[in-house]
């Protein structure tokens, strides 16, 4: 358990220490980008707003501005019909109820005044319980009604409370503006009944009118109160809380200057909103947590894609260290750009990590962390108002697609090439969309050239000691191994011609496999010039070195013979290793053989009487191939060596003779632990077909007479040449 806590922890570590450091390089605190300092202080260098934004008004102001506009909607007040209808009807009701106890007397009327809500004394009964009394009432209130009610009339002490100067007056679906002076209130409702008296000259009937009045009147506006609220609410809403706005490069306070308030309240605005951004303002434990969580999610993804699609990687930590160590380049590459130069995101140098990625691993890993990084970077508050997150996907997308196989210098030009391509063209886009002048596009997309050119320098100067690092091989060193003048193959070929030539033969033959079955062909062929170099130790025990002199294994035992040709493999890795070749390189010394048996020696030993020969002394200490490199390269040098002794060969016998080979290496679980499905063998044996089908063609016979050989021809003198003396 602890030893699987601790093979995890050293990887996942990384996670912890890149977001670390992300926080700390990045200008990630307010007072990082503009300090907040008091009116009264002196700024010691210039404050200059790194982005667009507005300086908001205060609380008091906002407040007050919104107090004030709410103030200014005028009030609605609704014309109630039903109050009007229900007044004239309860006046005719009362009018009618007098007139039916009329004739019954004073004490008749009270009681029937009194059924009504009305009070009277004996003397207003009297006058009432006149009918041309009564009548000339109830026509002057009907008459008093129309004048008022019927307009509208609000109730007592309303329209006096009410600050605002107009009023709407909401009749149905119309609404009528009116000055609050001109609105009928209840103090006109009663000087207007005094206007239509019916009989002035009677107290009694004068206190009788002005009672009725009162006790009938119903006011007819009232004041919506919630639709009025309504609309005050929408006003103060309506308020702009902007007071005044700052462009970016603006300068808030200069050096050396006096903070005014004026001052005070642009850097507040700037602090406020560095914070609605995202941008811690101080070294708070939860400020910190919270921003190392968010980029340790983040960067998270791609060590989750290497534990479940890239366990060859993710299993060697150096390999690990190197991807981490990029990652901080990037974003100590990206701090930097933010803390000096934020309006250009293009100069973050993630096109250099995706091309190292891409040379090491493959485009895909590569794009991946491009991507990564790119949202990574494009998270921090510094670059919320600036195109990073684009133009960092487009830069590290394309440097990862530019050089998908480096096997040439030259095709790090193509990467500049496309990666400035791809910086022009985005730079083309965001200046579309955002107004560019055609120098603003133009100085991006050159920025965006200059980070490809370095990007591809930088490449070619530190990939050289990170695959020593990593102990990863990348093409560039593959061709440099294939080099015929470098000291190994240059002894094959003069100590070993004949291994030398057989393993030019299986070269091409692996190559034109691995490449059909989407191998590394490359390295299938490196691979094979260095996989029989053991045999330099004792180059005459391997038949295809020996001359007409004879067999020196002739004059051994077998098992001594079987012992030289198993050294080979001993010898091949000492010497490789002794000429630096990369692990990749050697793996195909021991697994081109596995753990055959070296069969001829066997059978020899068991027919000289040997009884005691077991098949562990004649076989090859392997191990057993283990990636398709070194299965093809163990099933072309069988194919290779056995097509040699066969005669008259045709396509067919080709054919039956790989079949053949292939069959009893998977009978004899050779292949077992390499990743090969049975598709891609039969691609191999077709293609080995093709490849040696073209080779041992038949040729046809050229008369000697013109210098040809046919197929009986025999040397019967050596013609010398003539000298000419």
């Amino acid at each position: 358990m602890w030893v699987r806590l601790r093979f995890h922890g050293s990887r996942w570590a990384w996670v912890a220490g890149l977001a670390i450091l992300a926080y700390f390089a990045f200008p990630s605190s307010a007072t990082d980008v503009g300090p907040l300092l008091q009116p009264g202080a002196v700024a010691q260098t210039d404050v200059v707003a790194p982005f667009n934004f507005v300086v908001n008004k205060s609380d008091d102001e906002l407040r007050h501005e919104a107090e004030e506009l709410a103030s200014s909607a005028r009030p609605i007040y609704e014309f109630r019909p039903r109050a009007f209808d229900s007044t004239a009807t309860a006046l005719r009701v009362f009018f009618d109820g007098l007139a039916t106890v009329a004739s019954q007397g004073p004490q008749a009327i009270i009681r029937a005044a009194r059924e009504h809500g009305v009070t009277v004394v004996l003397s207003e009964a009297a006058y009432l319980g006149r009918s041309g009394k009564r009548a000339a009432l109830e026509r002057a209130l009907t008459q008093l009604f129309d004048r008022t009610l019927a307009l509208g009339v609000v109730g007592a002490g309303v329209i006096q409370a009410e600050p605002a100067p107009e009023v709407l007056i909401r009749r149905r679906a119309s609404e009528t503006s009116v000055p609050r002076e001109q609105v009928l209130t209840y103090v006109q409702y009663l000087q207007r009944a005094k206007q239509t008296h019916p009989d002035r000259g009677s107290a009694v009937g004068h206190a009788v009118y002005l009672k009725l009045a009162g006790h009938f009147f119903r006011p007819t506006l009232a004041l919506n109160r919630l639709e009025t609220e309504r609309r005050r609410d929408e006003l103060r809403k309506s308020v702009d809380p902007s007071k005044y706005a700052i462009r970016a490069g603006d300068r808030l306070v200069g050096t050396h200057e006096v903070v005014t308030s004026e001052a005070y309240e642009r850097l507040l605005a700037l602090h406020q909103e560095l914070l609605r951004r995202g941008a811690a303002t101080s070294r708070s434990p939860f400020g910190v947590l919270g921003t190392v969580l968010r980029d340790s999610l983040i960067l998270s993804v791609f060590w989750v894609l290497m534990l479940f699609y890239r366990r060859e990687t993710y299993r060697e930590h150096r390999q690990v260290v190197v991807v981490g160590l990029l990652f901080g380049v990037v974003i100590a590459g990206a701090a930097a750009v933010a803390r000096f130069q934020p309006q250009h995101p293009e100069l973050i140098p993630l096109p250099f990590a995706a091309i190292m990625l891409t040379a090491l691993f493959n485009g895909r890993v590569s794009m991946i962390a491009a991507m990564i990084l790119s949202f990574l970077i494009g998270s921090q508050p510094v670059f919320h108002d600036s195109p990073a997150l684009f133009l960092c996907v487009v830069g590290g997308v394309t440097a990862a697609l530019s050089v998908r196989s480096l096997r040439r210098r030259s095709q790090l030009y193509v990467a500049v090439f496309v990666v400035a391509l791809g910086y022009l063209v985005a730079a083309c886009a965001l200046g579309m969309v955002g107004g560019w002048t055609v120098a603003q596009i133009g100085s991006r997309a050159l920025w965006g050239i200059v980070n490809g050119f370095v990007s591809a320098s930088l490449t070619l100067l530190v990939l050289p000691p990170v695959e020593s690092l990593t102990r990863i091989t990348t093409d560039l060193t593959l061709l440099e191994l294939s080099d015929p003048s470098r000291p190994l193959l240059r002894r094959l070929s003069l100590e070993a011609p004949g291994t030398y030539a057989h393993s030019i033969a299986m070269a091409n033959l692996v190559e034109a496999a691995c490449n059909r079955v989407g191998a590394n062909g490359l390295l299938g062929r490196v691979g094979c010039y260095y996989h029989d170099v053991g045999k330099l130790e004792n180059p005459q025990y391997f038949v295809e070195n020996q001359t007409r002199a004879g067999n020196p294994h002739d004059r051994l035992q077998a098992q001594q013979s079987a012992e030289i040709i198993k050294a080979h493999v001993i010898d091949g890795l000492r010497l490789a290793t002794e000429a630096g070749l990369p692990d990749a390189v050697k793996a195909f010394i021991p697994e081109h053989h596995g753990t055959s048996e070296i069969s001829y020696f066997l059978d020899r030993a068991r027919k000289q009487g040997d009884g005691s020969a077991t098949r562990a002394e004649y076989t090859y200490p392997g191990p057993r191939p283990s990636s398709v490199e070194t299965a093809i390269t163990m099933l072309a040098d069988s194919v290779e060596a056995a097509l040699r002794v066969l005669e008259d060969l045709t396509p067919t016998k080709i054919e039956e003779a790989i079949d053949h080979i292939v069959r009893t290496k998977i009978n004899a679980g050779q292949l077992d632990q390499a990743p090969m499905t049975l598709r891609q063998l039969e691609e191999v044996k077709a293609e080995f077909v093709r490849v040696l089908s073209g080779m041992y063609h038949n040729r046809i016979d050229y008369p000697e007479a013109s210098g040809g050989i046919t197929a009986g021809w025999e040397a019967t003198h050596a013609a010398r040449p003539s000298t000419g003396l």
